[in-house]
């Protein structure tokens, strides 16, 4: 399978994403944390932290959100040092794709080694500009990233036409609108309430804060 014709083959193997999902609609405002911490089948969580952390953060992303990239690169690395590195905050990041090619994205991250999952996510966030916005075919920006993840042509390929991961990406995006009500990126839930407001260290701040004490 060519690499050209990848993208082409994840919209057509079933990735049908209405619309409307871009468009924010209020969901529940908190959901049962034993609901929320349920995975899909054979999708295990990509999590950063302490299993035993007092808080839990789940985000719901797309890899070709400009705001879930921006979250990324400016607001998660203090969030991260300040909660995630102490043992206090134990971090999700759950698929939650827009688009063919941020499905596409977020399958290349699962072929990753496990290890290197999340560095992929956020190398993708960061030069999301590169190949998530270019003019043109995207596949060939979009694989001149997974080389530098270890990938070959070939293991690009076999990647992105990999029917169960689709369906599996399918099913994390559908369980979090069907369930949880997520109708944008990025949506985040921290011990099961939502946050409300825009993601910035302060707004986690004000919700984490009193659930540490």
């Amino acid at each position: 399978m060519a690499g050209a014709s990848a993208i082409a083959l994840v919209g057509a193997m079933g990735l049908n994403l209405p619309q409307a999902v871009a468009q924010r609609r209020s969901g529940p405002s908190e959901i049962p944390v034993e609901d929320l911490m349920k995975t899909v089948d054979g999708l295990p969580d990509v999590a950063l932290g302490s299993a035993e952390a007092k808080v839990t953060i789940v985000e719901y992303a797309s890899m070709t959100c400009g705001h879930c990239a921006h979250f990324h690169k400016e607001v998660f690395p203090k969030l991260k040092e300040k909660y995630i590195d102490t043992g206090k905050v134990r971090f999700i990041m759950r698929e939650f794709p827009l688009d063919n090619l941020a499905a596409a994205a977020s399958m290349l991250a699962r072929c990753a080694p496990a290890d290197k999952t999340y560095p992929m996510i956020e190398m993708l966030f960061q030069t999301q500009a590169e190949w998530a916005y270019v003019q043109g075919n995207p596949v060939p920006k979009l694989f001149e990233m997974a080389k530098q993840a270890g990938f070959t042509q070939d293991t690009f390929d076999k990647c992105l036409t990999n029917q169960k991961l689709l369906d599996q990406v399918n099913a994390q995006r559908a369980r979090g609108a069907d369930q949880f009500g997520v109708s944008a990126t990025p949506t985040f839930f921290i011990n099961g309430k939502k946050l409300q407001g825009s993601p910035t260290l302060e707004t986690f701040d004000a919700m984490i804060e009193p659930m540490l004490k």
